[in-house]
């Protein structure tokens, strides 16, 4: 009997070992993921301070002229890290009056948490102040001393207490129409896609946080783009 088990063990010994790989690939990707994390994004970042003398030449008088309603001096230039379509973290400039920067930076330091992309965000002077021109980049701005759409009241954006939000994928809606070619298929607002701004998504969200309206909930003509400290 012991002959015949040792002869059972030097058979064991000879046997191939079989292993399921299929049980070993999660341990493995576990191991892996542990000891190769991914990498972290960067942090949000935002900077507030007066306007810069060259932005200041650069505004005057596209943007900003005598007989606007608020002087340079009252404007802020907001320098703020955010997402763009490609994934990547942009550091984009946002100018608005001193007492509206600190709600533009918790909005916007909300979109950043929810990695909500926005595709541009220059200073309008870079279009020589023409809001067309900027929507048709999908540009984000702000201040711009303009009046309001078909109206000849001062605009919320010549005060610096608005923001337009990329322009393209939240056009300017009147009679069911926009101006824009590329906004048409955005038309469609049951049909969420990035960097739209929808009731109960990250972007409506940020700025009714701070206790900014929003113009995608106006009667009649729709503003999806516009996002104001007064509402209008």
């Amino acid at each position: 009997m012991a002959s015949s088990g040792r002869s059972r063990c030097r058979a064991a010994a000879r046997a191939p070992i079989i292993v399921d790989v299929r049980r070993l690939v999660p341990a493995v990707l576990l191991t892996l993921a542990v000891a190769v994390p991914a990498t972290a994004a960067p942090g949000f970042r935002a900077a507030v301070t007066p306007i810069p003398a060259d932005a200041r030449a650069r505004m005057t008088p596209s943007v900003w002229r005598q007989g606007c309603p608020v002087g340079l001096d009252a404007l802020r230039w907001v320098t703020v890290r955010h997402w763009g379509f490609d994934g990547r973290a942009h550091t984009g400039v946002l100018v608005v009056n001193r007492d509206a920067a600190a709600a533009i930076v918790a909005a916007m330091r909300a979109l950043y948490a929810a990695r909500f992309p926005i595709r541009r965000m220059t200073p309008i002077e870079a279009y020589g102040g023409d809001d067309f021109r900027s929507i048709e980049a999908d540009n984000t701005s702000a201040f711009n001393c303009r009046r309001a759409t078909g109206s000849s009241s001062w605009s919320e954006h010549a005060f610096g207490r608005a923001v337009d939000v990329n322009p393209i994928e939240n056009p300017y809606v009147a009679g069911g129409r926009t101006a824009h070619t590329a906004s048409r298929p955005f038309l469609d607002r049951s049909r969420i896609r990035l960097g739209m701004a929808v009731a109960g998504g990250p972007l409506v969200r940020a700025f009714d946080a701070v206790g900014w309206g929003w113009g995608g909930r106006w009667s009649g003509p729709r503003d999806y783009q516009h996002f104001s400290a007064g509402g209008r």
